[in-house]
């Protein structure tokens, strides 16, 4: 149970979620709804895979907290908040609905967003990037199955080490910057992301997709990932000033999520813990 009621609501201008994976037994729900509770903006873009298609096509799992996700979303639109819905290919089927609201969520293919300092960003999920998921469908099945397998064993090692006294350590993040093929393949994806920011003549780009939190410069385009709330449990937020920070809302001691910044925030030396 995540109880940190005494904590106060950061507000920023604009924050960035994706790869929730609602409907999928491994998604950190609970760390989310945590998160939106103590985190607020004038704009919430939820970069893709929000809600796991393919998992509730396998098999239905649909428990509470996901609804409670759904309706926190929801709320706050009502309040002011302008929530936009960028789609990603797990959940598709709602790029079919361009242009379209519901219950006050934007819904868009992809958008340029002008920070507060007027730099503006690509904002897209990024698998129309993924060879793998464009060309080869069914080995997009395989894979996503053997990262099913990864996060089992993910579940299984926590759950040890928390009896142990250990900090959180994920097992399927570590296996996957082992592999040289997914090296190269997340280097590769970020470069040409980075050119289609680049294209379209945009000073940066905010993605999601590889579940791979990361802010860095390339050749002068500011490439941000935002991770994703499976493994890292991370969000991209731009603070009023047009600087970005990324933050981490996972449980280092296994049992509660300890905010915390990862890298810095750009223009300062030391980085701000969340």
């Amino acid at each position: 149970m995540l109880v940190r009621d005494n904590m106060d609501t950061r507000h920023f201008r604009t924050l960035f979620i994706s790869d929730v994976h609602l409907g999928s037994k491994a998604a950190k729900v609970d760390f989310l709804l945590d998160f939106l509770k103590h985190h607020d903006a004038d704009t919430i873009f939820l970069v893709g895979d929000i809600v796991d298609g393919w998992r509730l096509k396998r098999s239905w799992y649909w428990p509470q907290d996901c609804n409670d996700v759904v309706q926190k979303l929801l709320r706050k639109a009502r309040k002011g908040t302008r929530v936009i819905y960028i789609p990603g290919n797990h959940d598709e089927f709602l790029r079919d609905f361009p242009g379209t609201h519901f219950g006050g969520i934007e819904v868009a293919e992809r958008m340029m967003h002008e920070t507060a300092d007027g730099k503006k960003y690509l904002v897209l999920h990024g698998d129309e990037f993924d060879v793998v998921v464009r060309n080869a469908r069914l080995l997009a099945y395989l894979g996503d199955w053997a990262y099913d397998m990864a996060i089992m064993i993910n579940i299984g090692l926590a759950a040890i080490r928390r009896k142990m006294g250990m900090p959180y350590w994920s097992f399927s993040a570590w296996a996957k910057l082992q592999v040289k093929h997914a090296v190269n393949f997340i280097g590769e994806f970020q470069r040409v992301v980075a050119d289609e920011a680049r294209k379209h003549g945009a000073d940066g780009v905010i993605c999601g997709h590889i579940h791979h939190a990361v802010m860095e410069d390339m050749d002068g385009i500011r490439y941000i990932n935002t991770g994703d709330w499976v493994e890292s449990c991370t969000a991209i937020a731009e603070h009023q000033d047009g600087t970005f920070e990324l933050i981490e809302w996972r449980s280092m001691s296994g049992i509660q999520p300890i905010p915390m910044a990862i890298g810095h925030r750009e223009k300062e030396v030391a980085p701000q813990a969340a």
